[in-house]
C-alpha cells in the first residue's frame, strides 16, 4: 500500500500543479470572466489539494515503516476522497458560469469532502498512536 499512496501523491501533486496553472492563466480569459470570489474559490481548491496531497505522501512514508496499517490506509483513502469531493466541487463551483452544464449538485458535496479530510487526519492520528502493526 505504501507504493500505491506514494504514486497517488505524485499524480495528485502533478495534477494540482496543472490545475493551479490553468486557474492562474487559463481562467483569466474565461467568458464570461470569473469574479475575484470565484477565482478565490478555485485557488482554495488547489490549496487544499496540495495540502492533502502532502498528507497522502506522509501516509505512504508512514506505511513504509508500518506496512498495511489499517488506520493509515483509511487515512490515505479519506484524504483522496476529500480531494475529489472538496477540491473537485470547488473547481466546478468556481467555473459554474463558464460550464455548459449545471453544477448546483456540487455545493452539498464540498462539506462531505471536508468531513473526509477531518476523518483522514483523525485516522492518521490514531494510526500513529496505535500499536497495531498490520491490517491482520
Amino acid at each position: 500500500m505504501a507504493k500505491k499512496f506514494l504514486q497517488l501523491a505524485a499524480l495528485l501533486g502533478a495534477t494540482a500543479v496543472v490545475i493551479g496553472a490553468f486557474g492562474a492563466h487559463g481562467l483569466k480569459s474565461a467568458q464570461p470572466p470569473l469574479t475575484e470570489y470565484q477565482i478565490g474559490i478555485f485557488e482554495k481548491g488547489v490549496q487544499y489539494q496540495f495540502i492533502h496531497t502532502l498528507a497522502i505522501l506522509a501516509v505512504g512514508l508512514l506505511l513504509l515503516h508500518r506496512p498495511d496499517h489499517r488506520r493509515l490506509v483509511w487515512a490515505g483513502w479519506l484524504f483522496t476522497a476529500g480531494i475529489a469531493m472538496f477540491s473537485g466541487s470547488l473547481y466546478l463551483l468556481a467555473c459554474r458560469d463558464v460550464l455548459p452544464f449545471s453544477v448546483l449538485w456540487a455545493g452539498p458535496v464540498t462539506p462531505i469532502g471536508g468531513v473526509c479530510f477531518i476523518a483522514g487526519w483523525m485516522m492518521m492520528f490514531l494510526g500513529v498512536a496505535s500499536k497495531e502493526d498490520s491490517a491482520g
